[in-house]
This record gives structure tokens, sequence and C-alpha cells, in this order.
């Protein structure tokens, strides 16, 4: 069955798609149950955790930046040496998170999230005491890996607890990490660097990650899927909460208790293995996968190129302080922060028109069979707009520093890239777990993947580009590479169904073998 209307289908209202959001399921049976136990408000907590979990993967990128001068000087290296430190926190950024998602969507996310801030905490103690460039290039690997694995694991939580329907509404919760990075992170390295020694920034990172994850381990639940079900099944004592406990004791003095057998059922699929690549390899050698992830890979590439000139441009165009400089990535963070309270009402109405159309019903917090419904079609015909516009203002950018405008039209123009880069993002973000919801982690991290390499060559390649051909033909390079990827996207909302349609047939035919040969 597909989105399209047909001629014999009625004209989709404004109040049809009201009704699809608000109306009680009109087919009630006794075994139907919610997809999730939790409520609204545990669920924005649980999936803004999360994000803020995931905020200290580029806090930890960009932070850096304004110390890089004076880290230069004082271990007596070349700036070019300090920038490889760059390139290979954003290498590892991108390979780390193919170990633990694949690892979450099987043990749970809470000991993925102890091994993740486990290595981060003991990386950035080294780095606070460390004075050499060999100690600082290999500690930076090892922050970069603890600290990216979070970013997999927060879309887990969003795929373990949200419908496909109610997506669009959870985008504000799962974005705040991901805007805040980028635009403080710049002002806190600023005036650690410009007031304190440098060691002070991994200090810094130290005492508020090693905080922040006591909170987190103490009280975020258990929520994947293959180990909790729908939250109803009480998580191995390894993998409890606080908050864990207390809601399965009070569902049990209710008399609300799961069976022996519905335990079984759902730990049947988990597994504490060693951490492996191969669940993210699998999502990323998926060909409607990969139309994806080859775009939005070229599209951050181009934001990368952005951050990283954008610190060139503020201090030798506009002749900024390490401060003033700051300062200008706010409007970046700013232009995401709208963007993800107004992107979400506009992802959720587009389903709930498409789902009238095709006579899927929409009740809040159902699982839906979407096998049948052009979900590709729904999300990318919102992405594909923004994602334009995101190429277009690049090009924009490009142009108005080459020229050393007034510094108000680059300040706008970055305030509006947050925007686009923030909506194009989170709409591919939740059609990646609309692709593969039982391992959200893993398509995250898939993702990962393709956008920090990307954007690793970007950042290194812009400069020596500007160099060459000044920044207005730079950034229009980078933004006609990724508009020539584009056709991928139009395609895949034609055809994306039925490739998904022929993988799940393969991955059901593949599990009922392994049955019978049990």
């Amino acid at each position: 069955m597909s989105s399209e209307t047909t001629p014999s289908q009625p004209a989709v209202t404004a109040e049809d798609c009201k009704e699809a959001q608000l109306s009680p399921d009109p087919n009630p049976t006794t075994e139907q149950r919610d997809f999730s136990v939790f409520t609204v408000g545990q669920k924005r907590a649980i999936v803004a955790t999360g994000s803020l979990a995931a905020f200290f993967s580029p806090l930890s990128s960009s932070i850096y930046f304004p110390a890089l001068e004076t880290i230069s000087h004082e271990l007596g290296v070349s700036i070019s040496k300090i920038n490889l430190t760059v390139t290979t926190y954003l290498i590892l950024q991108g390979f780390a998170p193919m170990l633990i998602a694949g690892f979450s969507d099987s043990a749970g996310r809470r000991p993925a999230y102890i091994i993740c801030f486990t290595i981060y905490i003991g990386a950035n103690l080294g780095l606070a005491l460390q004075n050499s460039y060999p100690a600082l290039m290999v500690l930076r690997c090892l922050q970069s890996a603890g600290s990216s694995g979070t970013v997999a694991l927060a879309n887990g939580l969003v795929g373990d607890t949200i419908t496909s329907a109610e997506r669009g509404s959870y985008i504000a919760f799962a974005s705040v990490g991901s805007m805040l990075g980028p635009s403080l992170s710049p002002v806190i390295g600023g005036l650690i660097s410009q007031y304190l020694n440098w060691h002070w920034i991994f200090w810094f990172l130290l005492i508020f990650s090693a905080v922040f994850s006591t909170f987190l381990l103490l009280f975020l639940p258990e929520t994947c899927r293959k180990v909790v079900g729908d939250g109803s099944i009480p998580p191995p004592a390894r993998s409890m909460s606080i908050t864990d406990s207390i809601r399965h004791r009070n569902r049990k003095r209710h008399g609300i208790q799961p069976s022996t057998q519905e335990i079984a059922d759902t730990r049947k699929n988990y597994a504490f293995r060693f951490p492996s690549p191969l669940p993210t390899l699998r999502v990323a050698t998926d060909l409607e996968t990969g139309a994806i992830l080859l775009t939005t890979g070229l599209m951050y590439a181009g934001f990368y190129a952005v951050m990283t000139g954008a610190t060139t441009t503020f201090h030798e165009v506009y002749h900024y302080n390490n401060i003033q400089t700051a300062l200008m990535y706010i409007p970046i963070g700013a232009g995401g922060i709208l963007s993800a309270f107004t992107t979400g009402r506009f992802v959720d109405w587009n389903y709930r028109r498409h789902a009238v159309r095709a006579g899927l019903p929409v009740q809040r917090n159902r699982h839906q069979d979407i096998s049948n419904f052009n979900i590709e079609k729904v999300r990318l015909e919102l992405a594909i707009p923004v994602y334009y516009a995101s190429n277009a203002l690049m090009i924009a950018f490009g142009w108005v520093i080459g020229r050393r405008v007034h510094v108000a039209a680059p300040v706008i123009l970055l305030f509006l890239s947050g925007w686009a880069l923030n909506a194009t993002s989170q709409i591919l973000n939740a059609l990646m777990v609309d692709l593969w919801p039982e391992s959200s982690a893993a398509a995250t991290a898939a993702n990962n993947l393709m956008r920090c390499e990307l954007g690793a060559a970007a950042s290194a390649a812009i400069n020596p580009m500007r160099e060459a051909m000044g920044w207005g033909w730079a950034f229009t390079v980078l933004a006609f590479i990724s508009i020539a990827a584009s056709p991928t996207l139009w395609v895949m909302t034609r055809y994306g169904i039925g490739w998904r349609q022929r993988r799940l047939k393969k991955e059901k035919e593949r599990a009922e073998e392994k049955r019978g040969r049990n």
C-alpha cells in the first residue's frame, strides 16, 4: 500500500489529520498494547537526558578550538601538528560509535553508557595532566572514542520509546545536545583559554562529565527493547537504575507484573557480547541507507567547513579576538534550537496527512506496521527542500565573507544555516530510525561514520581551497558536490519502499532459517 492518494479516496482535510492524531484505536483488542509504558513526561526526560549525554561529543571537539595557538606555543610544535589532533578526533568520532552501537542494541543502553563515560572521564584526566604532544594526540583519540558513542545511544533511546507517528514531537528534545555543543563550546573554551591555563579545558570537561554521568547512571532507566520490551520487563541487576527499581516495585504493588514467559520472550535476543562493528556495517551497506548516508555526509562536510572557516574568517577578516570569535558560533546554535522547536510540528503533521490518505490509523503510543507505508516519501518531501536551502546558504556565506561585507551578513547566514542544517538532519535521523527500528543505535552510528569522515576531509581541505580559489568558490564547490548527490533522495521517494520491503523479506527468511536450525 502506498501513501499516495487514489482517485476513489476523499480529499484530506485538517480535521481529518487532527482526528487521526487523537482518535482511539478503531479496532481494540485485548492483546493490543501501548508501544511503551513510559509516560509522555518520562519519555521526554529520557530523550532529553540522552541528548545532553550526546552534548559531550561536539562539546569536546569545539571547546578545543580557541586554545589551539596557545597549546602549539606551550608544547613547542607547529599549528599544523595541533590541527592534526582535530582531524584525528573527527576520524575517531566516526569510527568509535560503530563498536558501541551494536553492543547497546543487544546488551542495553545503560552498560553502553558506562563504557563510554568510563573511557571519556579517564581520557579527560590524562589530558588535564599531560604536557607532551604524543600524549595529547593519543588521549584526544580516546576522548573522542568515549564521547562519540553517546551520539548513537541518544537515537537508540528514541527508537526504544517513540513511535514513527510521534517522532517529530520529540525532535526538540533529541536536538538539545547536538545544537548546544557547536554554539556554546567555543565560548566556554574561549573564556577558559583567555583567563586560565589551557589544561583547565580538560579539568572542566572532567568535572562536568563526572557529575553528569553520575546523575545519568543513577536515574536513566534501561529502555533497550531486547532487554525490557516496552518497559514493563525488569532489567537485569547490572542494568537496573534507581528509577527502574522504584517503577517496577510500584507496578508489582499494583499487581502489574510480567509473566515468566513474557520475560523469556523478551530476553531471547538479549546478549552481552564484546563490542563489534558488524551491526553498523550491515546498516551502512544497505542500498537505501547508503543514499541517506551519502547526502547527509556531504551536507555535514559543508557544515564542518563553515565551522572551521569561520574561525579563520573572524580572525583575519574582522580581526576578532578568541572570545569575540567564539561568540560568532552562537547564531548557529540559536538557529538549530529554533529549528528543533518548529520542525517537529511539520514532521508529525505530514505523517498524519499521509496516514489518512493511506488508511493507516494513527494512535498515540501504539506501534504501527509501516512495511507497506511509504515513510520514505513522508520524510523526504520535507527534508529535500531544506537540504537545498542549507547548501544555498553555504554558498551565500562563502561569497559574503569573501567580499568582506558587514559582520551582520555572515551572522544572519550562520543563524539560517543552523536552522536549515538541523531541520534536514533531524528529519533524516527520524527516517533512519524508521528504517531500522530494531537497530536504531547502529543506524545512527552508520550515519555518524559517514558524517564525521567527510567532515574531517572538508575541515582539512577548506583552507587550502580558500587559498587557491577564494572563499566564494571554495564553498560553492563543496555545495555543488553535495547537490550532485541529492538525486539519490528523489529516487528514494519512489523506490525506497520496495528496497525496504525486499530487505525485510530477506531478514525474515534468515530468521526463519535460524529458528529451523535451532
